[in-house]
């Protein structure tokens, strides 16, 4: 037996100090990667407590016996490769379609509010339901970077990456089911009053006058009494539309409310959509999460950011960075390992584009760039210029 070559040993075998391959597939096993370095007997026992009765031994053979006292496995059906850049490639692929039909099945709902509300409550009641199948998946769903073909997000658009980013919030401190269903629907329905406000306002690209501001700022107030009318919202979805841009410290709208005064769905579903405002104004994930730190302590409940960050990474979703292997990638959705997510990489030259598992090559991420240091070819080949939302995913098989 070589000592470089990989064998098949039984699990009784096992000892610290090797790196093995788990005869299952990367998305089942519990230590989410393919390579495995066994650190500590806990980490054996959890490998034995498994369904499988061997490992493959990539590294470390010399920790082994002798060679005449180890019984390598011999293995009659060959367990195929997972192939984890397919599977990244798939998942991502799923999302956007997801992400699309979401926004799209929303517009019906919001041009129904008024005319036939019962409509416009089924149908958005439809959105959110498969919002909630989506989350609940996987056991530890993850965000994906989703976008719009346009160059602006709809306001559809918007509100699907808002109800993602509250849910997944919501979902990772423990609310119950139907906390979480009032929380998406709240989200989903949050900018639904802009709908009043003139184009010529909502989509002017210079800055507002103190008279447009004021109007923009009574979107809460419109869209509250647009979905009150009809008597079927809960009362908490009303309020995350009347107050989904207060602030704790009561320097918000339209009510100036405090802490006291702000229910937890309404916290969160303000903390997402304001994070999703300053990724809109910055154009960068990590910036905008930068900024929420430095501007909003004290705005927003500091628990219920370190929850965002949680479940962003460190990195979030649509991130452009430099790997240590010195590609240029984009990160493409979180993983268990936070400063490893998964990405889309290319060389300096746009070259070699491909989907990554950094947990799996065990590369990691040595800084952030700013999109206009750039070439045009990597910002065409990482999309790096297209407008970045968010959606629920796990890595398909």
């Amino acid at each position: 037996m070589s000592k470089t070559e990989s064998i098949n040993i039984p699990l009784s075998q096992l000892v610290v100090g090797l790196t093995v391959k788990l005869p299952i597939s990367w998305f089942n096993n519990p230590f989410f990667r393919n390579k495995v370095p066994v650190t500590s007997r806990a980490e054996i026992e959890l490998i034995n407590s498994l369904d499988i009765t061997y490992v493959t031994v990539i590294d470390g053979h010399h920790l082994l016996a002798n060679d005449e006292d180890v019984k390598e496995v011999v293995v009659e059906e060959v367990v195929a490769e997972f192939d984890i850049q397919g599977a990244i490639k798939k998942s991502v692929h799923s999302s956007q379609q997801r992400f699309n039909k979401a926004a799209s099945d929303l517009r019906p709902a919001f041009s129904k509010v008024i005319s036939d509300a019962e409509v416009s409550y089924r149908e958005s009641a439809t959105v959110v339901e498969q919002l909630m199948t989506h989350l609940n998946e996987s056991k530890q769903p993850e965000i994906v970077f989703v976008t719009s073909v346009d160059k602006e997000l709809s306001i559809t658009q918007h509100s699907v990456s808002v109800a993602v980013l509250a849910m997944m919030m919501a979902n990772s401190i423990g609310l119950s089911h139907s906390e979480l269903r009032d929380l998406a629907l709240g989200c989903v329905f949050h900018d639904v009053g802009k709908l009043k406000i003139p184009d010529a306002i909502r989509r002017k690209r210079t800055d507002l006058t103190t008279v447009e501001v004021n109007y923009m700022k009574t979107h809460p107030n419109l869209g509250y009494e647009m979905l009150d009318r009809s008597g079927l919202f809960p009362a908490s979805v009303l309020d995350i539309v009347l107050h989904h841009h207060e602030f704790l410290d009561g320097s918000g709208y339209p009510n100036k409310l405090t802490e006291i005064k702000i229910p937890k769905l309404t916290q969160i579903a303000a903390l997402a959509n304001d994070y999703a405002g300053l990724l809109m104004k910055t154009g960068s994930p990590q910036v905008a999460l930068g900024t929420l730190f430095k501007t909003r302590m004290g705005k927003h409940s500091k628990d219920l950011i370190q929850v965002l960050v949680k479940v962003l990474g460190i990195y979030p979703p649509g991130s452009i960075v430099k790997l240590s292997d010195g590609k240029i990638a984009k990160v493409m959705m979180t993983s268990p390992e936070s400063k490893q997510p998964h990405v889309y990489s290319c060389n300096d030259r746009g070259g070699q584009a491909t989907f990554r598992c950094l947990t799996d090559e065990d590369v990691t991420i040595i800084e952030t760039i700013k999109i206009e240091s750039l070439s045009e070819k990597l910002i065409s080949t990482l999309q790096a210029n297209s407008p970045v939302c968010f959606y629920i995913s796990h890595i398909i098989e």
